[in-house]
């Protein structure tokens, strides 16, 4: 499989079945936190990366293999909305399935009129919003230079005066730099314009591109969430969902793989075939359970087993 992955655990969608729509880290953004590493294309430019006939046909060969997921999510490796013909590739899906579909955004392009008109089929949006100024945008998600905050958050609340459908915005909090209240409140004046359904707060949780950022502590999460109000959570855990039927024995297959050799998320992902995005959520889970640690050599970030594990199988 070339375009699809999983069905993995997500937090917020259950299994979800991914769909890549550009290579491995192009995107707007080179956020500081993401869990993918640093992005090595940096672009802005819309794009017919992989042709929408191969990546519908793989979809419906996918599902034809493995149980209903819960969605199917447009996300992957990169900024789903680059692709320039995202919105045929959401109604093909929706033409040989009734699974709903989810776009998992950064959120970087809605000021351009046809990516906004092209996620409109989409029963799902999930785009993100993780600074209230310029500042702290240009520190943060380090967006290609054709991209102001301006520009971006006013894009955010035009594609909610023209999107009918549910929109979950996703609030990344950095240790010391947005988890605190005065960064939160310029975060949340923005959040009154865009008005989505739900707002959902993420910390780092798992292994950043730059090893400076520091997560936000459970408790200050907690207190963050009561300055949007209701609507507004704590990404819940995902890690309940490992311990059942297929993820249980894939976690397992990367903690045999572990105890063998010390590998990276790229070693793991080629001995075992996994997506990177699968890849990063087992080794997460495992860490949470203290089985792996974490170290770096040189430049590289390797996982292994703790001595004092060696032969245990959960």
């Amino acid at each position: 499989m070339r375009y699809t992955f999983g069905p993995v655990p997500s937090r917020r969608l259950g299994r979800s079945l991914g769909v890549d729509l550009v290579p491995f880290k192009t995107c707007t953004y080179n956020c500081i936190y993401c869990q993918l590493g640093r992005t090595t294309s940096r672009i802005i430019t819309l794009r017919e990366f992989l042709q929408v006939k191969d990546i519908i046909g793989e979809v419906a060969r996918r599902l034809q293999d493995i149980p209903r997921p819960d969605y199917i999510t447009l996300s992957g490796s990169g900024e789903p909305t680059l692709h320039s013909r995202i919105g045929d590739i959401i109604s093909g899906i929706k033409k040989i399935s009734d699974v709903p579909v989810a776009v998992l955004t950064n959120g970087s392009l809605f000021w351009i009129d046809t990516v906004r008109t092209a996620v409109q089929e989409a029963d799902l949006l999930i785009p993100s919003l993780d600074a209230g100024d310029e500042k702290i945008f240009s520190y943060v998600n380090r967006p290609h230079p054709d991209i102001s905050f301006k520009k971006m958050a006013e894009g955010l609340c035009k594609l909610r005066e023209c999107f009918d459908g549910p929109i979950w915005l996703e609030v990344f909090l950095v240790g010391g730099v947005t988890g605190i209240k005065s960064e939160v409140l310029k975060i949340r004046k923005w959040v009154g314009r865009i008005a989505p359904e739900r707002v959902q707060l993420n910390t780092a949780v798992r292994t950043p591109a730059e090893g400076f950022v520091d997560a936000v502590s459970k408790e200050k999460m907690g207190e963050m969430r009561t300055l949007f109000g209701s609507h507004c959570e704590v990404i819940a855990d995902y890690s309940r969902i490992h311990n059942i039927g297929e993820f249980y024995h894939t976690q397992e297959d990367v903690f045999e793989l572990l105890r063998r050799r010390p590998c990276s998320v790229d070693d793991i992902s080629s001995g075992l075939n996994l997506h990177r995005n699968e890849t990063v959520k087992y080794v997460q889970e495992l860490m949470d359970k203290h089985l792996i640690r974490m170290e770096k050599r040189d430049d590289t970030v390797l996982y292994c087993r703790y001595d004092n594990h060696e032969g245990r199988h959960r």
